[in-house]
């Protein structure tokens, strides 16, 4: 899965996925705390309507206007597209389902938008969806080759990755092995994932999310003080 053709499908393919099982719950799993930190499951369907829906300079004037805290940008975005009901919030979403990418030309960045998120809705409610390989490979060798907008390079260094239901592999070091999906997870900071990884690099991985989780509230919380 190598051009933005067929990125861009495997982006509508997920949104499709997820907007199908959300048309499923029920106001209480609406309401359920994804693994998303501080988001329930209604917020975490608006940011991504929120990413499909905004425009690469509309984007733009947003993280300048919150003066490039991306917490910040984030919930003004989140509340613009949450609905006044989990069915209105679930509506604005499927409107995009085949919409744009995302705001930026980082196709694969946005593909892994959509599968990480999907999967902080789904496992807390019990749900299940595998994504093709090709498309978690993808959103793995992104993540292994950058940080964007989480440190999902970072998190790995050290660590001789692989995974074990497709091709992907990165990284020397001590072991970290498990599915693609639960390798994606991980590399996006959800430290629910590591339950899934074998090796002595899980046990590795888990203490640096858990502490860079720690880092993250201690900087929330100051920044809302601020505010």
């Amino acid at each position: 899965m190598e051009t933005r053709k067929a990125l861009e499908g495997a982006i509508h393919v997920e949104r499709s996925a997820l907007a199908q099982d959300l048309a499923e719950l029920s106001e209480a799993q609406w309401a359920t705390s994804s693994l998303c930190e501080r988001w329930t499951v209604e917020e975490v369907t608006a940011h991504l309507t929120a990413g499909a829906g905004t425009g690469m300079w509309r984007w733009l004037l947003s993280m300048l206007a919150a003066r490039f805290d991306p917490d910040l940008h984030n919930d003004r975005r989140l509340a613009q597209h949450r609905g006044a009901t989990p069915d209105e919030t679930l509506r604005r979403f499927r409107e995009v389902v085949t919409g744009p990418a995302g705001p930026t030309g980082h196709t694969a960045a946005w593909l892994g938008e959509i599968v990480v998120h999907s999967e902080d809705i789904r496992r807390p409610l019990g749900l299940v969806r595998t994504p093709p390989v090709a498309t978690t490979t993808a959103v793995a060798r992104f993540f292994a080759g950058r940080d964007f907008t989480v440190a999902s390079r970072t998190v790995i260094a050290g660590l001789r990755v692989e995974a074990t239901d497709g091709p992907f592999t990165t990284g020397s070091g001590e072991p970290l092995r498990g599915p693609t999906l639960s390798l994606v997870m991980g590399m996006a900071g959800r430290a629910a994932a590591c339950e899934d990884l074998e090796g002595d690099g899980a046990a590795i991985l888990r203490a640096r999310l858990l502490s860079a989780s720690a880092d993250r509230l201690r900087r929330h919380r100051g920044a809302g003080r601020a505010r």
